[in-house]
């Protein structure tokens, strides 16, 4: 099976064909656009300069794409895009070409979960069979899941107010390292001494799998405050420290997730980490700690297919496809789409719920 898929769901413009043969699952042509340039004068996201890329580079790399795979529209099984949870501009843009050029060339259109996408990435490169316990961290999201199947996901904690991915952004902005935050804390936190600023670490020991950053950024915000103007060996040692204080609060609440798992789900063999804030080398690295000392496999996708991707979206739609999870032409976009429809709505947690 060959699916085209296509992600705008926040501020990368991609593009990507997913092949599944009978020696496995094959990437034949993955583009991604970012904006960063159109962001960064604005230190963030705005959601109507993304919507507008979008519109400008979208038909350009789908037909760069399948022009070098050597791949028509004639050749696919079937169009996927990510139809939610996001900004609803850009999710607009992309589900539009994706029912067009589905309904042009007479093929079914999948409208993917964007976190379903994260969530099933972990099988496209590296098979992991379900169950299995999932880390969903980035820029709008902070959840832990546990997959037992496509569509059948159970949410054991999510954040009760901003992501990690935010507060890496927000940190990195208040220290001045710049946008995006996570990679520019990630750099400047090498060589630097993570002990030297006492930073909270929300929700440390309680029970329960729920996250909680909001108060990390305001302490960022007192120590920047408190030591301006900031030296280069202040950024790199408050970048170091914000870097340790979100991988405590993560594995903290990572561990009481295990534990669960461990007792509902005696048959899973993995700890998996996607998302944006997963490619962080020092997040892999203590999570693969936690994963050994419980006996489970620690698994992360390479870090292309951690951040926003469409090769994702397109194996996403591969695996709705092989179960006959088809969707029709009036499927609408959502920019709310939480992956266990069943768990409690939470007020605070908003989109990343």
């Amino acid at each position: 099976m060959i699916v085209l898929g296509i992600e705008t769901s926040c501020d990368e413009t991609a593009a990507a064909v997913v092949a599944e043969t009978a020696s496995g699952a094959e990437i034949v042509f993955s583009l991604v656009r970012s904006q960063l340039d159109e962001h960064m004068p604005f230190g963030g996201v705005v959601p109507e300069i993304a919507a507008r890329a979008h519109l400008d580079y979208l038909d350009e790399l789908v037909r760069r794409g399948l022009a070098g795979a050597g791949v028509t529209f004639s050749d696919v099984d079937a169009v996927a895009a990510a139809a939610g949870p996001g900004l609803i501009g850009g999710l607009i843009v992309g589900t539009m070409m994706a029912k067009g050029i589905a309904w042009a060339a007479g093929k079914p259109f999948l409208a993917v979960n964007h976190l379903e996408a994260h969530a099933l990435s972990v099988r496209l490169s590296d098979r992991v069979a379900f169950p299995y316990l999932l880390l969903l961290v980035s820029g709008g999201h902070c959840q832990l899941l546990a997959c037992a199947g496509v569509g059948r996901f159970t949410r054991l904690g999510t954040t009760l107010d901003d992501a990690a991915g935010e507060a890496f952004d927000k940190s990195a902005k208040l220290i001045g390292l710049g946008y995006p935050g996570g990679p520019a804390i990630e750099r400047a936190a090498q060589g630097g001494d993570g002990r030297r600023f006492a930073l909270p670490r929300p929700l440390l020991g309680r029970p329960g799998c729920d996250f909680s950053f909001s108060g990390l950024k305001t302490a960022v915000r007192r120590m920047v405050a408190e030591h301006e103007p900031l030296a280069a060996k202040d950024q790199s040692d408050l970048a170091a420290a914000v870097e340790e204080a979100i991988c405590d609060a993560l594995c903290d609440r990572t561990l009481n997730a295990i534990a669960w798992f461990r007792a509902n789900c005696p048959e899973g063999k993995a700890l998996v980490a996607a998302g944006g804030v997963a490619a962080n080398t020092r997040l892999r690295q203590r999570l693969a700690g936690l994963a050994t000392a419980a006996g489970l496999d620690f698994v992360a996708p390479p870090p292309a297919l951690c951040t926003d991707n469409a090769a994702m979206v397109a194996w996403a739609g591969l695996e709705r496809l092989r179960l006959g999870l088809v969707d029709d032409l009036a499927a609408a976009p959502r920019p709310r789409w939480p992956l266990d429809a069943s768990a409690p709505w939470r007020l605070d947690a908003g989109i990343k719920a």
